[in-house]
């Protein structure tokens, strides 16, 4: 790297963390997420009971200075089930965010850059499982496979990966057309490393973006299948197996074993969105 380029990275560094501070929806989404994060790592430390231990002649309190969030049908502590829920979501969504980032950022450096048969033949097998739910497939994939958390990060990553690829196909289609790019071309470097040495370090910034807001929708779909019974088992706190559990109770006005676990996996989605947002308009700024 040349003494001329230093300065230039260093002063869009500067830049970029400029932007971020300035915006409010990065501002606003961050604590957000370190919150959950926090809780999921200190969250059985902090807690003031076990959040599996049953109490089962308190079944079904009402939220009081005891029990802040009411008891379930157990007898256990919501609020400190909720806190202590966010270790198992935010282990499985990172985990699948990062398999369905690795699939499409290989899938679409290869449309990209080769494009012709290869990009038809891989773009018509996206637009396929494209055209099919993410939870049906999903749902089969998991009847087949079994559940467990393995196969919740393996399904969910392989059905996002695909959408990936297309942001960074789009991606390197525009960088593909660089001097840089033709420089290394007749230095007659391999494909291999003008993708990945070349092409990738300038397409992270979009891969970055979209792995957020994809983060933000594996934290929804874990929880869905764990509302569906086809996610994290009993007796997990997990929010979306304690809505599962609890939904029942709702009719007989017992909404306290339901709203703040909604309420968790609303604001963690909401956080991530945000956080996304705020890192999209820092690098287009």
């Amino acid at each position: 790297m040349t003494d001329v380029a230093i300065p230039e990275t260093r002063s869009r560094r500067h830049e970029f963390f400029a932007a971020l501070l300035r915006s409010g929806s990065f501002l606003a989404g961050v604590p957000i997420v370190v919150f959950w994060a926090f809780c999921s790592l200190f969250g059985p430390h902090i807690v003031p009971y076990d959040p599996l231990a049953e109490d089962v002649l308190n079944a079904l309190g009402p939220p009081s200075a005891v029990h802040w969030f009411g008891t379930d049908q157990l007898g256990r502590d919501i609020y400190s089930r909720v806190l202590v829920g966010s270790r198992d979501i935010l282990i499985v969504a990172p985990l699948t965010t990062i398999m369905a980032t690795a699939i499409g950022t290989v899938l679409g450096l290869l449309m990209g850059y080769f494009r012709g048969i290869l990009d038809d033949v891989i773009s018509r097998l996206i637009e396929a499982t494209m055209a099919i739910p993410g939870v049906i497939v999903s749902l089969l994939a998991i009847v087949a496979l079994g559940t467990s958390e393995g196969t919740v990060i393996i399904v969910i990553g392989l059905s996002f990966g695909p959408v990936i690829a297309r942001t960074v196909r789009s991606a390197v289609l525009a960088e593909r057309e660089l001097d840089y790019v033709a420089a290394a071309t007749l230095r007659r470097e391999n494909s291999a490393h003008i993708m990945f040495i070349e092409i990738l370090p300038n397409i992270l910034p979009p891969i970055l973006v979209e792995s957020t807001v994809r983060l933000g929708y594996a934290i929804f779909a874990v929880a869905a299948l764990s509302f569906l019974g086809f996610g994290l088992q009993p007796p997990s706190p997990d929010w979306g197996l304690s809505i599962s559990t609890n939904y029942s109770m709702i009719s007989g006005g017992y909404w306290w074993t339901v709203l703040f676990d909604a309420v968790a996996i609303a604001s963690l989605v909401v956080g991530v969105n945000l956080t996304a947002d705020g890192l999209h308009g820092a690098l287009n700024d």
